[in-house]
């Protein structure tokens, strides 16, 4: 199993020790200010030094910031279009991508968990963040066999399952991967992104090369809606052709707008999960 690393982008607070800078006083190696001991009465981190430079004659303790550890969540798009795929579903990639979230969180020492939704929470693939050795297969496994042919019910909205789901990390923080095609109208995201705005949140966006790109004889085609199982016959020529490169193009810079304006970037997931470039994107975002 491939890990990756990840850093987050601000404190965090919270009192379980971990591997992430956070807000709270505590035992570490970060250090505040002095306070005097009777103030802070902990012999242990008595500073003789700086005590008897005190014009007063206090003694003087360190005052520290600890480390924390902070729960990673998966929030998983499990609707029927993640199970469009020419070698491998879109939902097997995910699969592949939460257990190395999970393998990774261990190695940090953070708890990780699942959260997966379609047109409503899905709360029998529900797992809540632990830390395990085991993590990682604990969050692969109901993807890997989570049913996702459920046809779309009338007047269902994707976007009202999601804010379901993200209901349960209202005001926590926390590392959240929200993992979609997005393949659905992004503005009601804006409700979700409210709801987990003391979170850091990353974008994983799992496309298929198959839907990327068309395929390259003329023809007719026939197209099914993965969501609601509609059918179309077209013949494919150049014209629409350059029409489905656009339309990809089109795609992927909306995405990279609306996340941007949030100040969020999208992490792409394109065929297969490569977790040397998700250590990459914390990397650069970090810079």
């Amino acid at each position: 199993m491939h890990d990756f690393h990840y850093r987050l982008p601000a404190r965090m607070g919270g009192q379980r020790p971990g591997a992430h800078a956070g807000s709270s006083r505590g035992p570490g190696m970060e250090f505040i200010s002095h306070q005097s001991l009777y103030n802070q009465p902990d012999p242990r981190r008595l500073d003789v030094r700086a005590s008897l430079r005190e014009p007063r004659g206090d003694w003087l303790v360190r005052v520290s910031r600890q480390r924390v550890s902070v729960p990673v969540y998966v929030v998983a798009d499990v609707s029927p279009s993640m199970a469009f795929g020419a070698k491998h579903s879109k939902l097997q990639v995910l699969a592949d991508f939460a257990e190395a979230a999970g393998h990774s969180a261990f190695r940090a020492g953070d708890p990780a968990g699942l959260i997966a939704f379609d047109y409503s929470e899905r709360e029998d693939l529900f797992r809540p963040a632990a830390l395990s050795r085991g993590a990682g297969q604990q969050l692969a496994a109901p993807l890997r066999l989570a049913p996702v042919s459920r046809a779309m019910p009338a007047k269902a909205n994707l976007a009202a399952g999601l804010l379901q789901a993200a209901q349960r990390l209202a005001g926590r923080q926390a590392l959240v991967f929200l993992a979609s095609d997005f393949h659905w109208p992004l503005a009601p995201l804006d409700d979700v992104l409210g709801l987990l705005a003391r979170a850091c949140v990353v974008p994983v966006v799992i496309w298929d090369p198959a839907e990327l790109e068309p395929p390259a004889e003329d023809g007719l085609v026939v197209l099914r809606d993965a969501e609601n199982a509609s059918r179309r016959t077209l013949w494919l020529r150049p014209r629409l052709r350059q029409q489905w490169r656009a339309a990809v193009a089109a795609r992927r810079d909306a995405l990279k707008a609306f996340f941007e304006q949030r100040g969020l970037r999208p992490f792409y997931v394109e065929g297969a999960f490569n977790a040397e470039a998700m250590s990459e994107y914390f990397l650069e975002a970090n810079l």
